[in-house]
């Protein structure tokens, strides 16, 4: 059981402030989108990042000007893609700490599965205060009480641990796998990372990175 201070507390309401004022604009465009990560789960510390996620393919123009109307601008804007399996998406970082990111490629379930594993929540339950399970990197079921969490390990309690999060246990074992694998051989990096050209937009962007690499072809034209 891990009891949480004030200071903590105090913490955990400032940053779940900072996330509704930039999910609001995007939620008001019928966008969808989450919060997730520890300040869904609650158990935040003062390093935590605010990660948004709209999970539809959705116009990096709506999305972009939803931000904008509401006044937030981007400081960084750039894809990544994790692997050449897994789906590009665009993020907009807000600041250091705060991004909004989407998906510019269809997401297979366990890609989808991923931030319902890491625990995430939408604007209506931010705003209800609600706080729900998750896993954190280091591989600990947390889950939410009146006064903290309580965590336990995942290991060997994989279908437990689905069952408890709503997702499948296949999403549960690759997780697993690559925490595992990050630890055993270090931060490896993504496959791929570049800037956004001034100019360009994201899909202009996917569409450039489609015609010289073939791995990124693959994945975008593969019927999932």
């Amino acid at each position: 059981m891990v009891a949480y201070s004030s200071k903590r507390l105090d913490i955990l309401h400032r940053l779940r402030e900072k996330a509704e004022q930039i999910m609001k604009p995007l939620d008001k465009s019928n966008l969808e989108p989450v919060v997730h990560g520890s300040i869904a789960r609650g158990d935040i510390s003062p390093k935590s990042d605010i990660d948004i996620f709209v999970p539809t393919q959705a116009s990096s123009f709506t999305i972009q000007s939803a931000l904008e109307k509401a006044n937030i601008t981007p400081t960084r804007l750039y894809v990544v893609q994790a692997t050449p399996n897994y789906a590009m998406k665009a993020h907009i970082n807000i600041d250091e700490g705060t991004t909004v990111s989407f998906p510019l490629m269809k997401l297979r379930k366990v890609e989808r599965e991923f931030y319902k594993f890491g625990g995430e929540i939408n604007l209506d339950d931010l705003q209800k205060n609600l706080r729900v399970a998750g896993v954190d990197k280091r591989l600990m079921l947390i889950e939410p009480t009146e006064e903290g969490h309580v965590e336990s390990t995942i290991m060997g309690r994989e279908e437990h641990v689905a069952h408890v999060l709503d997702v499948c246990v296949e999403t549960v074992l690759d997780r697993v796998h690559a925490l595992l694998r990050r630890d055993d051989v270090g931060r490896t990096g993504v496959f791929m990372k570049q800037e956004l050209p001034e100019g360009q937009t994201f899909e202009m962007l996917l569409e450039e990175l489609a015609k010289k690499n073939p791995a990124v072809r693959r994945r975008l034209t593969s019927q999932l």
